[in-house]
């Protein structure tokens, strides 16, 4: 028996065809709800876009889907998948509801998202029961993450992993279970708060950049009809019921015409070298445009893609996957992609062989400016080109709980969104027990305690049995630059590739959400240029403008360093401190208040010990170590207890190591 969800047990929401403008975005959410296949959308913007507005209305174009009532996964009553406990029984009862929605909160914990052991009934009953998460409730229908950037990596992971096999698998607490998880995705984020790692961007099918409405009759139509909605939500829905029913039968029309749909070989070649033209990583922008360009045809109304096809969504399928410089915000210029477009189809239909482009020409060396400061000339050099680092991954020294936010260094986590590691005992009131952990810890008492208690509980359970889960996570650090800019690192343009590796380094730090702060030193003076913030894009713009000239005040900028460092600590303990001193090391200015006759280098290697007795982490880039002959630069690393790299290894894979090795020289001395 089939039973009908009536309407008015739903909740308004802003009709989807009311929202003003914003086309792009609203195209490229029908695409997914057609076709959910193409991967989802990732929708970037300032807050109060329409974001959340558009998401949430989405759902009521959707066609009803039939269930088993009360199912929790959502089975279709015609073929429910094996293994569900529920539908096994032959319930015999379905239901027609609107497809369902489910919001994903940042501070949701990978149990919650996957799925759970089901405590209640292993301790009435003695057995082991799946309780289902997030994802299950989101099967057959929308998965919304709001703020997708701020989730944790291993919870982004996850959702990504069932968004493209369709399928949750679930291995922890002693339960090995799956379940059918096939949804349409849709993920908001604020640039600003931090991006995703380009590894998880890639994985979103479409992504689009939230159009600012600049016009004034525009913007005064949004704030009408929100006020009108905010007035009277059942009236300003029934106004746009027509539009709405109309898209609805549009969509519903295109899931049917969407298997009917053919693409020719000489499209699919349009396709293929219209992603080498823009130099996109793997094939999974070939494929995205392949299957989104259908969609839209379908949409159409069409069963045959072309090429205009093909350019109403290649904008979508390639803005988030180009090669661009660091900080730079994704761009791409339509009438550009359009002549692209053109050119190729122009090239095909001649048959003639692709140009060539020949060698590029390289870049010519970046210049500098002469400047003066307190008598001294100084010159601005420009920024070296930036590269891609080797990861920075940290590891905690202390065992210390912080919250779990970031991206560079694991520690133990407070709260309940890191990974179950391992289990304790707890040395205060449980707030996240570790069930698998406390059932070992009783059973090899349970025949004793049977003999002297009288309840039914399947499993007796005393105090001293009890296990707190350990959890780990990454957390974001405070990475504290320390620029030389004195002369001699305007020697060979060593300051060229000294920009060109900090800003390749504020790279790394952005996409890890670390904090950063900035040190020069030149002249007689060392200067907070940069005091912590969580702008890399600031950090830039101070090092593009940094002067070179003067002696090298080492010291005094260690101790500067290190008195910052200690203050964030009072500020913020929960974010470890990491030093990266940028500099040839030829220290020949003293502290400001040391001795004066004392040598300024022994003094900078009096506060490097001091840093490493504060458990500062650090490594010493070194930008000319074949002129440094005297070993200036490694004997500052050896004394912090960092690592020492030469600038021009930054690149290599010994990086990630060195970091690791930083920590062992640590933990190893005496």
């Amino acid at each position: 028996m089939t039973t009908q969800l009536s309407n008015s047990a739903q909740d308004t929401i802003f009709p989807f065809s009311a929202i003003v403008g914003q086309e792009r975005m609203k195209l490229a959410l029908i695409l997914n709800a057609i076709n959910p296949a193409i991967g989802g959308v990732l929708i970037r913007g300032e807050k109060g876009t329409a974001k959340s507005t558009a998401a949430r209305s989405l759902a009521a174009l959707l066609p009803d889907i039939e269930i088993v009532t009360g199912c929790p996964y959502s089975c279709e009553p015609s073929s429910p998948f094996d293994g569900c406990d529920f539908c096994a029984g032959d319930q015999g009862h379905s239901i027609q509801r609107q497809a369902r929605l489910v919001e994903l909160p940042v501070s949701a914990t990978e149990e919650a998202v996957v799925g759970k052991l089901d405590i209640e009934v292993a301790i009435r009953e003695g057995r082991r029961s799946f309780e289902p998460g997030l994802l299950a409730s989101a099967h057959r229908g929308i998965l919304y993450i709001d703020e997708v950037n701020l989730l944790n990596d291993h919870v982004v992971d996850v959702l990504l992993d069932s968004a493209a096999m369709g399928r949750n698998f679930v291995e922890r607490e002693g339960i090995s279970f799956s379940h059918p998880a096939r949804f349409l995705l849709i993920g908001t984020m604020n640039p600003e708060e931090g991006d995703l790692r380009p590894q998880f961007i890639d994985r979103f099918g479409l992504a689009v950049e939230i159009e600012h409405i600049r016009e004034a009759e525009r913007r005064a139509e949004v704030v009408r009809r929100r006020i009108a909605y905010e007035g009277d939500p059942d009236t300003f829905s029934e106004d746009w019921g027509r539009e709405e029913k109309a898209e609805r039968r549009r969509i519903t029309d295109a899931m049917a015409l969407l298997p009917s749909v053919t693409l020719d070989d000489g499209v699919l070649t349009f396709i293929a070298r219209l992603c080498a033209e823009h130099e996109v990583d793997g094939l999974r922008a070939d494929i995205v445009i392949y299957k989104a360009s259908q969609t839209f045809a379908a949409y159409e109304g069409r069963t045959t893609v072309t090429p205009d096809d093909v350019l109403k969504v290649a904008e979508m399928a390639l803005l988030h996957r180009m090669r661009r410089q660091p900080f730079d915000d994704p761009e791409l210029d339509s009438e550009q992609l359009r002549e692209m477009a053109q050119q190729i189809m122009d090239s095909q239909q001649s048959r003639s062989p692709e140009p060539d482009l020949g060698d590029a020409t390289p870049p010519e060396p970046p210049q500098s400016e002469e400047n003066s400061h307190n008598g001294i000339d100084e010159d601005v050099f420009g920024t070296g080109d930036p590269f891609k680092v080797r990861a920075l991954n940290l590891d905690a020294l202390d065992g210390k709980q912080r919250a779990s936010h970031g991206r560079r260094t694991t520690s133990r986590v407070s709260d309940r969104r890191g990974r179950y590691v391992g289990a304790e005992i707890p040395q205060d009131r449980i707030s996240d027990l570790a069930l698998d952990a406390t059932l070992r810890a009783a059973s090899p008492f349970q025949v004793r305690r049977r003999a002297y208690t009288d309840n039914n509980l399947a499993l007796k359970l005393e105090p001293w049995d009890l296990r707190e889960k350990i959890r780990e996570s990454r957390v974001g650090n405070l990475v504290v630059f320390l620029v030389d800019s004195s002369g001699s690192m305007g020697a060979r343009q060593r300051m060229v590739a000294a920009k060109g590796a900090v800003i390749s380094l504020l790279m790394d730090a952005y996409q890890r959400r670390d904090r950063v702060a900035m040190i020069a030193f030149r002249g007689t003076t060392s200067e907070v240029v940069l005091p912590p913030t969580d702008s890399p894009r600031l950090a830039q713009q101070r090092l593009d403008n940094l002067p070179t000239g003067g002696r090298t005040p080492m010291a005094q900028a260690l101790a500067d360093a290190q008195r910052l460092i200690r203050q964030q600590r009072q500020r913020s303990p929960d974010t470890p401190p990491l030093l990266v001193v940028v500099s040839d090391c030829r220290a020949n200015v003293g502290l400001r208040n040391g001795i004066q006759d004392a040598d300024p280098f022994e003094q900078a290697l009096r506060v490097c010990e001091s840093l490493r007795q504060d458990d500062v982490q650090s490594i010493a880039l070194d930008p000319a170590p074949r002129s440094n002959h005297f070993g200036l630069a490694q004997r500052i690393a050896d004394t912090l207890g960092g690592e020492y790299i030469p600038l021009d290894e930054l690149r290599a894979t010994t990086i990630s190591a060195a970091v690791r090795h930083a920590q062992l020289l640590d933990s190893h001395a005496i």
